[in-house]
């Protein structure tokens, strides 16, 4: 009987022994607390950058444009690599950098003339739209460049005369194979310069 009980008594004690204590029960649960919450800000996370990345993607699409320099026209303003940031619209003034289709390619040039003006070009490059010297400080060297069309020059409703910053080299509206770009044409008006970071630059 003796034994028995002493038998109980061991088992008893040995169950006690096994049961965790209060203070680790407290921890556990504030581990087990600290788990959900993470699991819960990572869910939040994740969903929230799902969504920054899906209304990006349609900003980027239908209203801000993000496109890329290739080649020379535009130097010494945007150089071949830069990355540019547009706003879509036709509603261009002279001065306006902008981007616009042509022959399934997208170009990037300056706009130097709006539907109705009257446009004169002197063999040393300086323009003059409704008789008025244009003033270019963008441009570092003037040039009458790729040029055959007759002046004075009006240009047709709905379109833009456009030319590159870089006149010697530039194939642009004063050429024939390109001429006016028809505002339907147009993608949009280049706001701002943000590749390189270093030579982040407003332009609209």
């Amino acid at each position: 009987m003796k034994q028995s009980r002493k038998k109980h008594d061991n088992k008893s004690a040995l169950r006690t022994a096994e049961l965790p204590k209060i203070d680790e029960l407290r921890q556990e649960l504030r581990r087990e607390r600290y788990k959900r919450r993470f699991r819960r800000v990572l869910r939040s996370t994740i969903d929230a950058l799902i969504v920054v990345a899906a209304v990006a993607a349609i900003v980027a699409t239908l209203v801000l444009p993000v496109l890329q320099i290739a080649g020379t026209s535009m130097e010494p303003n945007l150089n071949d690599g830069d990355i540019v940031i547009l706003a879509k619209t036709d509603k261009l003034e002279t001065g306006d950098l902008c981007a616009f289709y042509y022959s399934n390619k997208i170009l990037i040039k300056r706009v130097i003339a709006t539907p109705g003006d009257y446009l004169w070009i002197e063999p040393d490059g300086t323009v003059f739209v409704n008789a008025v010297e244009l003033v270019e400080p963008y441009v570092q060297n003037k040039a009458l460049g790729e040029c055959d069309i007759e002046f004075p020059y009006q240009v047709p409703e709905n379109a833009f005369f456009m030319m590159g910053d870089q006149r010697e080299t530039s194939i642009d509206s004063r050429s024939s194979v390109i001429g006016c770009v028809p505002a339907d044409h147009v993608i949009g008006k280049i706001l701002f310069k943000f590749w390189p970071l270093s030579e982040f630059e407003w332009l609209g």
